[in-house]
């Protein structure tokens, strides 16, 4: 009667190990197929929406240099500075001509003022007037003249300041303090206007790109500091070069440190349907994945296949290969 009531007793606790108590699988779902989006790695270079050239709008000596490679400038600030030693000069010559023609045009007044009083009484011609009259007008046209090229040697030497075009980082700085530049001559490079990811593409994926498509920046270490973990396709050009397609992504926070720098994005290529399930629902037995699905005669355990986690519209799901159908029905814990 003892071995009895013991075996009894044996039986149930296995059956109890065996069949999960009430209530751990509760919920039940049914598997349909979901459209999930297969991306690329490919790496993209951060580069700058455009490079300004800083160039000096006059010749002469680099006399001062304020910037280098990695300095951060806004627009409008100097950043070097051009001499020409034959503006002193010319300005000298300029302030000549005026003291010369002021002196002459001061002399053709007074005189015009003395024959306009003699005619008055009687003791000059009309024809002498008109003279210096007209000398007077001459004299003043060649003053204006001259004051105006000397406004010219003046501006001439304040366009030896050069200024930064646009706000951004200096990019480089091909000439050094003391060398001899042209008119039109780059001073500086600088990245400006933004940042923003340039992608080279096999052509074979050049369908599948649209403007508005996520993309996955990065991943760990190839991501850079502080960088979002997304962007999106902003342009997709139309021709392409050595069998690649164009692309730019626009990211929020690009860190403009390196000009240049390459960043792994996974961009979308594809679109497929898989079958996936919740994460939760894959129970491991014996290095065997399985899945408790409801069927007709009960409850039973499928050993399935699992594949990564894919992004569905219901949030992320473990993708399964093998073992499940569309239409099962699965239970969750």
């Amino acid at each position: 009667m003892r071995a009895r009531h013991f075996l009894i007793s044996s039986v149930l606790g296995l059956a109890s190990a065996v069949v999960p108590a009430a209530g751990v699988f509760a919920a039940e779902e049914v598997v349909r197929p979901v459209a999930v989006v297969d991306s690329k790695a490919v790496y993209g270079r951060i580069e700058s929406r455009f490079v300004v050239p800083a160039r000096s709008r006059i010749g002469g000596t680099l006399v001062d240099l304020d910037v280098t490679e990695g300095s951060v400038v806004e627009a409008g600030r100097p950043i070097a500075r051009v001499v020409d030693e034959k503006l002193a000069l010319q300005l000298n010559a300029a302030d000549a001509r005026i003291r010369a023609v002021s002196s002459q045009l001061d002399n053709a007044k007074v005189e015009f003022d003395r024959t306009t009083a003699l005619l008055a009484r009687g003791a000059a011609t009309q024809q002498r007037v008109d003279q210096l009259r007209t000398q007077v007008d001459v004299l003043t046209n060649q003053m204006n003249q001259a004051e105006a090229e000397r406004a010219v040697v003046l501006q001439q030497a304040t366009e030896g300041s050069v200024v930064a075009p646009a706000a951004g980082r200096v990019l480089t700085v091909p000439i050094r303090r003391g060398s001899v530049v042209l008119p039109g001559e780059q001073v500086a490079t600088i990245a400006a206007g933004g940042l923003f990811l340039r992608l080279a593409i096999p052509e074979r994926h050049a369908p599948l790109l649209k403007a508005g498509a996520r993309v996955a920046i990065g991943e760990g270490d190839s991501r850079p500091a502080g960088q979002a973990t997304q962007g999106t396709i902003e342009k997709v050009y139309p021709q392409i070069e050595s069998g690649r397609v164009i692309a730019d992504v626009a990211v929020e926070g690009l860190p403009d440190r390196f000009v240049g720098e390459r960043v792994l994005v996974r961009v979308p290529v594809a679109t497929r349907e898989v079958l996936a399930v919740p994460d939760t629902a894959v129970m491991l037995r014996a290095g065997i994945d399985f899945i408790r699905v409801a069927t007709a005669t009960g409850e039973r355990d499928v050993a399935v296949v699992t594949g990564g986690l894919v992004d569905t519209p219901a949030g992320p799901r473990r993708e399964i290969l093998t073992g499940l159908r569309s239409g099962d029905r699965v239970i969750l814990p």
